[in-house]
């Protein structure tokens, strides 16, 4: 499928302090967009970022049909565009897609889009460290009609903006025994926006009591750790990494994924399987537990300071020299092109004939 570029006349760049940006408020001059109607995607574009008109009976506003991804964009030294791991956001997107009863995306047309859309928008990737260009792909319904059943139509987007790190600081988790995030036959696996409005007042709650997120636990005995809000969870205990088995309902993250992979390649055990707070609190007590950090596209990796389980709470040491560290300078080295790519997970992106 063929890509219309039509570019805006004047950017906004020059108005954008890219030193400081709060996360997930500037965004870039370019979107992509296409359409999915008669049973196919068409008329895929890129234009200038602007509003859209939507019907007030517009099935995602009533039923929730929307699914999204979260990437990253850096760029090396020679001031060329480096995706990570695009393909494997594809996969990921379509695997929500069919969750959700939403049409997929061919995948070689996925990444394309993401090539010429970054291609156009490269000058808005900050340079500072740990900072980086956001990619948001996105789909949702467009049917205008009020019944319990998949849309018929669909839109599919993309939106860039910069972003500074997420967390400046370790994060404080509260493990909730009152709500959950997902169980098992759920949608936790997919990466639709329900989950995340579900998740929004158990975190209000737990920010009133002085914690960043909300520690999730299984939806049946509420002792097996899931993952935290907006990261999956990795525990260093003894010569071991474990992280929780993806059962159908943990998100599987790609960050969590590369963490994987990474560890292993440096030498540690890894383990991924059930882990029960009682057992992180009895590693706490026994001092076998060294280390909690959370994965995600946006935090990289995420030092725990604390987790509140019930009526305990486990204090944990941030010593400069820790995991959570190493990971997040790996990736953030392989993002900017400072680190041999031995997996194949950076892409260049040249620039286009569009661009």
């Amino acid at each position: 499928m063929n890509i219309a570029i039509e570019t805006v006349k004047n950017s906004r760049l020059k108005d954008v302090d890219l030193s400081n940006i709060p996360f997930g408020r500037v965004f870039t001059d370019h979107m992509f967009v296409m359409d999915y109607y008669d049973g196919a995607w068409r008329d895929a574009r890129i234009e200038g970022v602007s509003k859209m008109e939507m019907h007030p009976a517009n099935m995602t506003l009533h039923y929730g049909q929307s699914i999204f991804e979260g990437m990253k964009a850096s760029k090396n030294a020679d001031g060329v565009p480096l995706l990570f791991r695009a393909e494997m956001h594809a996969k990921r997107m379509n695997a929500s897609a069919e969750r959700m009863c939403m049409p997929t995306i061919d995948e070689e047309l996925f990444v394309e889009a993401l090539r010429q859309l970054l291609a156009l928008e490269k000058d808005w990737i900050p340079d500072m460290e740990g900072s980086a260009l956001y990619i948001r792909p996105f789909m949702f319904a467009t049917d205008e009609f009020l019944g319990v059943a998949p849309s018929q139509t669909y839109r599919f987007m993309i939106l860039t903006l910069p972003v500074a790190p997420y967390y400046a600081h370790p994060v404080k988790l509260l493990a909730s025994t009152e709500f959950i995030r997902a169980a098992e036959g759920g949608v936790g696996e997919a990466k639709t926006s329900g989950n995340y409005a579900a998740s929004l007042y158990a975190s209000k709650l737990a920010k009133e009591q002085g914690y960043d997120q909300v520690l999730w636990l299984d939806g049946v005995h509420h002792k097996y750790v899931q993952e935290v809000g907006t990261m999956n969870i990795f525990f260093h205990i003894g010569d071991k990494i474990i992280t929780p088995q993806t059962d159908g309902a943990i998100l599987k993250g790609i960050t969590r994924d590369s963490f994987l992979h990474i560890l292993q390649h440096w030498g540690y055990e890894v383990e991924e399987r059930l882990i029960s707070m009682e057992e992180v609190i009895e590693a706490h007590q026994n001092g076998t537990l060294k280390e909690v950090f959370g994965s995600g596209t946006a935090a990289v990796a995420a030092q725990v300071s604390e987790i509140s389980y019930k009526k305990q709470t486990i204090k944990l040491n941030i010593s400069e020299d820790n995991l959570a560290e190493r990971l997040k300078t790996e990736i953030n080295g392989l993002r900017k092109g400072d680190r041999d790519d031995i997996f194949g997970w950076i892409e260049p992106v040249l620039q286009t004939e569009n661009a």
